[in-house]
């Protein structure tokens, strides 16, 4: 059952407690696994994701991490509905954040995928999904977010703060995201000076 709480703080201190965001939005997706005991929590993916493609709004990112999209909604969703797929959280264009996936478990967000040289980069990262497109500007309130959100994961999970990566960072040639219109100077500016 979702627990929702759409009065969240786009600059409010979010707190995780065994995995879980305290005080934001939760939809459990069955599409994780485990971590096994020696995959410790040692980088963190910034993706993007809109749908369909271009498109921001309404529920179908959610439906499609929770294996519930409806492939006759558009063209797009009939290539794509049958995928399991994941990210741990989603931050949508106001900076309403929602958890799919423990962050003590796998989300299935990286696929193909090496950093410094291992594998599978799923077993050991975070994946973080900014609702948007390669070349379109982020919100401010999704900076905002993102930089909260990543201070409470390197609080819990210290090994993060060097190892902070796009998903076209560890998947080259395969993907491009978050793109150009990400601002890696801005997001680590604010995450530097705790905003």
């Amino acid at each position: 059952m979702a627990l929702l709480h759409k009065e969240q703080k786009n600059s409010a201190k979010l707190t995780i407690k065994d995995g879980w965001l305290q005080n934001v939005e939760i939809q459990r997706s069955s599409h994780c696994q485990p971590r096994d005991e020696n995959d410790e929590i040692s980088l963190l993916v910034v993706h993007n994701i809109s749908l369909p493609p271009g498109k921001f709004g309404g529920a179908h990112i959610t439906n499609f991490f929770l294996g519930r999209l409806d492939p006759s909604l558009d063209p797009y969703f009939a290539d794509i509905y049958q995928m399991r797929v994941s990210a741990h959280c989603l931050i949508q264009r106001d900076g309403h954040i929602v958890q799919y996936v423990s962050f003590n478990d796998k989300a299935w967000h990286a696929g193909v995928s090496q950093y410094q040289g291992r594998e599978k980069c799923n077993d050991f990262s975070i994946g973080i999904e900014l609702e948007g497109t390669d070349d379109i500007p982020y919100t401010t309130a999704q900076y905002q977010q993102l930089s909260c959100l990543s201070a409470a994961l390197i609080g819990v999970y210290p090994k993060l703060k060097h190892h902070i990566v796009g998903h076209s960072d560890i998947a080259p040639g395969r993907k491009t995201d978050p793109g150009v219109a990400f601002d890696w100077q801005r997001y680590k500016a604010m995450l530097a000076s705790g905003q």
